[in-house]
């Protein structure tokens, strides 16, 4: 088992009392959206938001690009965007001097530490596509070359909820690729008001940068040297498990309500989810409670529900609910994968 760097940690809860400090100045409530932002960053994962227009999404990512001395760009997402509007193009370049021609790459607006996408489902698939890739691969591609993102590289995009209307929803594969979705929601009326105060009146404090990009790089190691013992891993394989009814014998609740379940991938953002969210909260190993604390942001967007479940009104978070109370932490099998009722 790996040992974790006790001064690393250290440092890594300071800086995330500090970033929430200083973008308190300037968002109001949202805590648990700022929360899970902030361990997606510390695990190198990006970023889905779902909320209504202005609930202020866009001010947070800027303020959080801020506290952390990144670099930030925002991208409009319209059906006429290319992809090259995106990553950049090469563009047709002539010496002054001797007239000779050559191509040079211009880079895009992706080119950030930050790349807030806001409301990603307005563009054609293609135009996804190349935003997506760029988020995997970390580099992109032109005229046979590969250019490099900056390190460290986050992409946070938005979706409006409620507008279906000239929208490209994104495809469960390309979903696969956000570590977490991240549900934005109304302020209560305390918030509101306190909005209110602030914006109606004099200019708007901005957040001072309190951590350095080298320093995150390497917070971000020391994240992924978290310890993790072998029964959290398999709590974290069963709710993965869980959710799929095509695979091991299914929870019986789960075979109207689930056409498709989580993949692969899940299960390792809940032990990389679970192991920031350990650090953050002043422990050097993982324990049950960190994966059950991130399980609804890593799964939401990973289950596909079917006909029935819509007409009833089972939301994907309703059966991460019911999956956290079926599935007991304590009781094992066969090789420690914590036992489920199955479909009868």
């Amino acid at each position: 088992m790996t040992q974790v760097d006790q001064g690393t940690l250290e440092r890594l809860r300071a800086a995330h009392q500090s970033i929430k400090s200083e973008l308190q100045r300037t968002i109001v409530g949202q805590d648990q959206v700022v929360d899970q932002l902030l361990i997606a960053i510390l695990c190198r994962g990006h970023c889905l938001l779902e909320g209504v227009p202005g609930l202020a999404k866009t001010l947070m990512i800027s303020s959080l690009a801020q506290t952390m001395h990144l670099s930030f760009n925002r991208i409009q997402f319209t059906p006429d965007l290319m992809p090259s509007d995106i990553t950049g193009t090469e563009l047709l370049q002539i010496d002054p001097e001797s007239g000779a021609r050559s191509f040079q790459f211009a880079k895009g607006p992706i080119f950030a530490n930050v790349v807030l996408a806001d409301e990603i489902n307005r563009t054609p698939p293609k135009t996804q596509a190349a935003l997506l890739e760029s988020m995997v691969e970390r580099q992109v591609s032109a005229g046979g070359k590969r250019h490099e993102l900056p390190d460290p590289f986050f992409v946070l995009a938005t979706q409006n909820p409620i507008e279906q209307e000239g929208t490209y929803p994104l495809p469960e594969a390309q979903l696969d690729r956000f570590m977490f979705m991240v549900r934005v929601p109304y302020p209560t009326i305390d918030e509101e008001r306190e909005i209110l105060r602030r914006t109606t009146g004099e200019a708007l404090a901005q957040p001072d940068a309190v951590l350095a990009g080298e320093e995150l790089l390497a917070i971000q190691r020391a994240v992924r040297a978290m310890p993790v013992a072998d029964h959290v891993f398999d709590y974290a394989l069963a709710l993965t498990r869980g959710t799929r009814v095509r695979g091991d014998a299914p929870l019986a609740f789960l075979t109207d309500w689930i056409s498709w379940g989580a993949g692969p991938r899940a299960s390792q953002f809940l032990i990389l989810g679970a192991k920031a969210h350990a650090a953050v909260a002043g422990r050097d190993h993982v324990a049950i409670e960190d994966v059950r604390a991130i399980v609804h942001p890593v799964l939401r967007h990973r289950i596909v529900t079917t006909f029935s479940a819509a007409a009833e009104g089972i939301t994907s978070d309703a059966i991460i609910d019911r999956l956290l109370k079926e599935v007991d932490p304590g009781a094992t099998v066969g090789a420690g994968i914590p036992s489920v009722p199955a479909a009868s």
